[in-house]
This record gives structure tokens, sequence and C-alpha cells, in this order.
């Protein structure tokens, strides 16, 4: 069938708004330690639910009306699979007991502060996890029964992430570190004595890390007798292990893509086999993550297949040797698999395969020479839809990721085959700053934020307007948070190179981020120590040049954003109705940092959908 001819960004799309608000993301899986049960978190319309599943059983939904939620920074580090029952955080800062069977979810720590990264002793009689209160984090202890008062196990650090127990309960290894370092830049392996009833901790000691070496994931082997970590050590990564009988350390893997951006608790790159002779660990290449398999004794690594999927996350390994994982591609959505025998099996899916493959555009890595030679990234959606075509360069959706330590992979992206459907080219660019690229790409950004970003942004939709895959009088830019940062300043100091700007809950002035305990001093390295780097403060803060934004603008915000609070995108508004620019401003009541409701995110792309097609499908360039 011949495809329709028809203006780009008015194609008829079967992605819709609502099927993007129905979206179910999936956010950790683990196994019981008995390999007898799979346990993982979801959420939807902004509730988050642990459900359990046995093999040759339907899964089952364990925590009903409760709202499973690490409550330690940006979250993660939901719950904690046992064999007998699952412990959880919730959204209150509580820790519960449920066990699998019947009964309700049982309340063990007192409502105050939050929880996080609960872990459950090998005799499931003390819980270890990390909690936080007043703005001081720390390592506590309780016993399962939630009878006696939580215990201080550590403190002292200002960030605890990761809390590791050995097979028979003696041991406890973590990760901290202080500011002003991010997780990412310097932190420090920790090793300590475990009383035998878990309710004190001696002998520590500091086995990894420091200011520039960050640390990630201590893991223990099945026996015991070994102790596995990633470190960021030279341009890329490291993977460690100590034998902790002999005190020998050894590396099994050199300067490899390992180590992920700690921006939650709970993240997991490192497995053991059950034998203890190998490890299973995420490689990332480019944007694309597989899971590899590192034998002990030769060292040699060999990829595990997972067939089309180009993106996999968490995973967690049976007794049996069963891998379970959170796995995608860009045109599989995300899903809960079991891997066994080579066979995949799906557990639990984010969305139906409902959609055409002639529908989803396949991501294209994109790069180009910056003009100060540097060799940078993205990835280049072009406009796919079965039934439509258009002639000539399409319009753009330029999308700025935020973070700004973080990446766009590929993976099943919806948000991109909601513009692709409808005739828009969709390009997220993986500026100097993002992670994935190894150290010195990420670390270009220090005390460039603001220049860096916005220079890459401009220079890579040159080249692809060079490349004949944009159209030059029809880009937009797109972005939240510290993207939606990298937007407004594209605004302001390129008027009329984007036609039109999507701004969620963006960053405008720089002086104004202190309302959030782990990113606190996160300014310092990426634009400088205050009061000597001031001048820079103020050069970079869209609030203070809003008055040069000439261009259409969409800005989008939530009313409970304790990251980027309200004012930042009602300061910029303000002067937009001053100026008389063209713009549509949204409060969404209820949602903090990102939105979760369906509701708000049926109408936030319908709003974006009309928007575009005011502000960019129909419009025109005047004469001068």
């Amino acid at each position: 069938m011949s495809k329709q001819k028809l203006t780009y960004g008015l194609w008829s799309s079967p992605i819709t708004p609502a099927m993007i608000g129905s979206g179910i993301r999936m956010n950790d899986v683990q196994w019981s330690p008995d390999g007898e049960t799979l346990v993982w978190s979801q959420s939807l319309d902004g509730k988050t639910s642990l459900l359990a599943w046995k093999p040759d059983e339907a899964a089952w939904d364990l925590t009903g009306d409760f709202n499973p939620s690490g409550s330690v920074g940006y979250g993660g580090g939901d719950f904690y699979a046992g064999n007998n029952q699952v412990i959880f955080a919730d959204r209150n800062g509580r820790l519960y007991s449920k066990p699998y069977g019947a009964g309700l979810p049982r309340v063990i720590t007192p409502g105050f502060g939050g929880a996080a990264s609960p872990v459950l002793s090998p005799d499931e009689k003390f819980i270890v996890f990390v909690h936080t209160y007043e703005g001081k984090d720390l390592l506590a202890v309780v016993d399962t029964e939630g009878s006696g008062w939580p215990k201080i196990l550590r403190q002292g650090a200002d960030f605890y992430m990761q809390p590791a127990i050995s097979p028979d309960g003696s041991r406890l290894a973590w990760i901290e570190w202080d500011h002003p370092d991010m997780p990412w830049d310097g932190t420090r392996l920790m090793l300590g004595r475990l009383s035998p009833d878990g309710m004190s901790l001696d002998q520590v000691e500091q086995l990894d890390g420091d200011r520039e070496r960050a640390v990630f994931q201590p893991c223990f082997s099945p026996d015991g007798t070994k102790l596995a970590w990633l470190v960021n050590n030279a341009e890329f990564d490291d993977l460690v292990v100590l034998d902790l009988v002999e005190g020998r350390t050894a590396k099994m893997l050199e300067d490899q893509n390992l180590l992920p951006p700690a921006w939650v608790q709970g993240r997991r790159a490192l497995n053991w086999h059950p034998d203890g002779k190998s490890i299973y660990y995420l490689e990332n290449q480019l944007g694309s993550v597989s899971l590899k398999q590192v034998f002990l004794e030769s060292k040699q690594s060999e990829l595990i297949d997972s067939g089309e999927y180009t993106l996999l996350e968490q995973p967690t390994l049976s007794r049996n040797g069963e891998i379970a994982c959170i796995a995608q591609s860009s045109s599989l959505p995300a899903r809960i698999i079991v891997l066994k025998d080579g066979q995949f099996k799906t557990i639990a899916r984010s969305q139906a395969d409902f959609l055409d493959l002639s529908d989803l555009s396949t991501p294209r890595e994109f790069s180009w020479r910056s003009s100060d030679g540097a060799e940078v990234h993205g990835l280049y959606y072009a406009p796919a839809n079965k039934n439509f075509s258009s002639d000539g360069p399409p319009p753009t959706i330029v999308y700025v990721h935020g973070g700004p330590t973080s990446q766009v992979f590929d993976a099943f992206n919806l948000e991109a085959a909601f513009f692709t459907s409808r005739g828009y080219a969709f390009f997220a660019v993986n500026y100097r700053g993002s992670t994935g690229y190894g150290r010195t790409y990420r670390n270009a950004l220090r005390e460039n934020w603001g220049k860096i970003d916005l220079q890459d942004t401009i220079e890579g939709s040159q080249a692809l307007v060079r490349a004949g895959l944009a159209d030059p009088n029809k880009l937009v830019i797109k972005g939240g948070s510290a993207g939606g940062f990298t937007l407004l300043n594209a605004l302001v100091h390129y008027p009329g190179f984007f036609r039109a700007g999507l701004c969620s809950y963006g960053v405008s002035n720089l002086f104004d981020l202190d309302t959030h305990k782990f990113e606190a001093h996160y300014n310092t390295s990426l634009v400088g120590e205050l009061p000597e780097a001031a001048e820079k403060y103020h050069a970079w803060s869209p609030v203070f040049h809003a008055d040069k934004i000439r261009d259409a603008v969409a800005i989008f915000q939530g009313s409970d954003d304790k990251v980027v609070p309200p004012e930042h995108s009602e300061s910029i508004v303000r002067v937009l109705r001053a100026n008389h620019v063209p713009h549509e401003y949204k409060l969404y009541e209820g949602e903090g940092h990102g939105f979760r409701k369906k509701a708000n995110l049926i109408d936030y792309y319908e709003t974006v959908d009309r928007f575009l097609k005011q502000y960019v499908v129909f419009s025109f360039k005047e004469e001068a």
C-alpha cells in the first residue's frame, strides 16, 4: 500500500497521549535468596506496587494500597526480596514486612525521616537500611519484628548507599561519600564486622575509592569468601575481586564502560553465579547495555545472548542460575524477563506489543566534531509512519536530557515515537557531560554547565541540518530540569535558531538551587565555587536574561517540585508575559520533579501537540 503524502507534523498517529499516560514504569526486580520467588517494583499513575511471581503461578500484588518507594535522595532501593517475606520502604518513610502468603504488611520502623535500600540478614532476624532525617544520612539496623528502636550502625559521612550483608551475616559492606562530591565523582567502599545480633559494627576499614575514584556496588560471593565491586580508576572502569580469606585483590576487567551514575538507591550492575566461579556484569557500549559473564580463573568474558534487547537493567540471579532483569529495545517496551537455559520468558510487560514496527523509528548513532575539536554523540530518530510520508527534511525535536550527568540509551522511547509517528524527527543530544563515553567526556562539563551543553546542542543541530536530516526553519528544543536549563539558555543566546521550545521544570536561576541535599553542592563542580564564580552564575542563569527570548515556548511545572521549585518556571513566565512572547504555562497540582499522573500526562502531550501545530507546523518565516 502506497503512503499518503501529508505535511510533516500532521500525520495521524497510533500513539496517543492516553497510551503514554497508561504506560507502566519498571523500577527493579529481585530473586529471593532461595530462588523460589521473583519480586518486582512497577509504577503507574503516580502509584508504585510490588508484585511477586513463582514458576507455574500467576503473579500477585503484595502491597495493595501501600506505595513502596525509597525516600532517600531521588528514591530507589524500594525493597528487598527475602525467602519468606519482602521488606519494603513506603513513601511515608517507614519500613514494612509483608509475607508472600496471607497477611497484611506489618510496620517495622517508626514514622520519621526516610528509608531506602533495606537488606535482610541471611537468618532474617535483622535489617540494615539507609536512613535520612533532618538532613542527616546514616546506616541503621532494626530487628525484623520491629520490636526495638532502630540503631545507628554508621554515621559521619554525608551519604550512604548499597549496603550488602555477607552470606553468613558477619560482614557488612557499603558505599559512602561526602559533599561536595557526587557519587560518580568519588566514593569510598567500606567493610565492617557485624555483631552476632547485627546490632553493632566494628573493625571498619576502607577498601577502595577516594575523592577522585568512584566505587559502585559491593557484592559478596555465594560462599562469602570474596567481595566484588566496580571502580572508576581511569577513563573507564574496573571490576575488582577481593579474596577475603587471603587478602588479595585482582582485577577481572579493566577500562571498560561498567559503572552507571548512582542517581538513585538500589542500582545494580553485578551478580555472582551461584557456583562463585564467575560474575555477571552490564557493559554500556554507546548507549546499548548488554549482559556479560567473566570467569575468575581465566578472566575471559562471554556475551550473554539477549536476543533483540538493547538495554538490560537490574540483573538478578536465582540460586539455580536463572537470570531475571528489566529488558527493552527500540521496538520492545520494557518488561521483566527470565533467562533460563538460553530461553527467554516474559513475566510482566510495561505495555502491550500492539504497535506496528513500521510506526516506530529505530534510532541511529549520530556523531559530529565540535568547533573545539571534540567528537560529540547523539541518537537520531527519523520520522516513521506506515501510512504517511513527506518530502524534504523534517521538523525536528532536539531533545536535551536532564541530569546533566545522564544519558539517552538505545531503548524503547514512546515519547520519541509520539513525535516521529506524527512526522517530526527526534534528536537526543548526549552532549559532553553525559555518561557512557568515558570520564574525560563526562568531566568536560565541569565548570562549563551552561556553556558546553549549549554549544553541543547548537552544533549538533547544525550538523543535522548539514546532513539534510532536519529542516533549519523548524527546529524545536525540548528538555526538562537540567535539559530545561540548556533549553532556556538556547532561547536566550540564540534567538530565532529554534522555532519553539518545550520546557519542563527547567532550571532558570543557578543561585536558587539549594533545596535538595543530594545536589546541594552539584553546582560547585558544574559551574564553580561561590562567591568566586558569581559572574558565571549570573551569566548562565536564564532568568537574568529572559528578556532576550523571542521564540514561542511552552512551560510545564509541578506544584510540589522540591528540586526545581515552581518559581524557576514562573519567573520566566512573568518576563514572557510582560514582553508579549507567545507562550503557554501549565502548573500541575500535586506533581513533583517529573510528571506521573495519567491525567496530567495526557494533558501534557495534548498541549504539546496543539502547541507545535500552531507555532511550528503552521508557522512561516516573515520577510525582513
